[in-house]
């Protein structure tokens, strides 16, 4: 069996809600990432999906140590990443970088991409002397698809997807074993998509990393996953292989996403069936007692108001669901980013 290169314990992360300008009361929290535990695989890829302020980006700064948990725990081979600092702290990033979502921002338009991609070695300077940090950083470029001659160009100088590159070829200079990757081909054009998500593909044969990747895109999180997870609310509610969650889910969000994918194949998407949700989705501030998807559910019943359903393996299913009448549906084949 493969090691645990990171587990993630009931996880809490809340903000506070205040009021008031000189004297300021908490009035409530914003209940971004509320109990969420997950495993990661050393060389394995865990796919994070959901809807916009269902808590996925909080989770990767909280697995990041950007930010600290409010409860719960992270653990990096079995080191609980909350409590470093210092050097101990600094010695962490090494072995977990991130990927940003976009490539417009992330990059300091001052500095050049030489400067770029170099700057964890000053941060680290025993990972490489100075003297070679030059032609590191060019064997860098080369690696993600650049060309090691624009070592001296800026960030506007090139497109969305190459400053993509540049952001993966940052992320992997200090040889990290961990890289979170947050949306990192939401900004891209389908086509440049697929090549970034072919390089990562490749660079992780190559280095042997394990990915968690973020992104709210069904199709791109299929193409590279090995695991799935979906967060709605704060919450996980079902995770399981690339297998179960697209072709057998048993929570009726999933089942809801999964409706709403295109299907390219006319033949195809007449038997289709869209589940149309009805509602918004609520505060995070004020989640609904039991269930949080319960408000929008077409199988709400009592006891989803009254009872948090676990996620756990239900009757009848193969991987774990948090609903008290999961059941497997079986989906129309969607496409995928190729």
């Amino acid at each position: 069996m493969t090691e645990n290169i990171i587990e993630v314990r009931d996880l809490v992360k809340h903000y506070p809600v205040t009021r008031g300008v000189v004297f300021k009361k908490t009035i409530g929290h914003v209940k971004a990432v509320d109990g969420v535990s997950f495993e990661l695989k050393a060389g394995e890829t865990l796919g994070v999906v959901g809807e916009s302020g269902c808590g996925k980006s909080t989770l990767a700064r909280v697995l990041m140590n950007l930010e600290r948990p409010t409860a719960g725990q992270v653990l990096y081979k079995g080191q609980d990443i909350s409590k470093l600092s210092g050097g101990a702290l600094r010695r962490l990033r090494r072995q977990i970088q991130l990927v940003m979502q976009d490539p417009y921002t992330s990059l300091n338009p001052r500095m050049t991409v030489g400067d770029l991609i170099g700057e964890p070695f000053e941060i680290h300077p025993d990972v490489a002397p100075r003297g070679s940090r030059r032609t590191k950083v060019k064997e860098l470029l080369d690696l993600v698809g650049l060309n090691p001659e624009h070592i001296n160009r800026y960030p506007h100088q090139f497109s969305g997807g190459q400053r993509q590159r540049i952001g993966i070829a940052r992320a992997l200079a200090l040889r990290p074993e961990v890289i979170v990757c947050d949306e990192p081909v939401s900004a891209l054009d389908v086509s440049i998509q697929a090549q970034v998500m072919n390089l990562l593909e490749k660079l992780q044969a190559e280095f042997g990393l394990s990915y968690v990747f973020i992104a709210h895109d069904l199709s791109v999180v299929r193409h590279l996953s090995d695991r799935v997870a979906v967060m709605y609310l704060g919450k996980m509610v079902e995770i399981g292989t690339e297998d179960e969650i697209y072709e057998r889910p048993t929570h009726p969000y999933t089942q809801a996403l999964l409706s709403a994918v295109p299907v390219p194949d006319p033949t195809l998407r007449e038997s289709k069936a869209i589940i149309r949700l009805q509602g918004d989705v609520p505060s995070p501030v004020s989640p609904p007692s039991g269930c949080r998807f319960r408000t929008r559910c077409w199988k709400a019943q009592d006891v989803c108001a009254q009872e948090v359903p676990l996620l756990q393996i239900r009757p009848g299913s193969d991987h774990p669901s948090a609903c008290h009448f999961a059941e497997k549906r079986e989906i129309v084949a969607t496409h995928e980013v190729a």
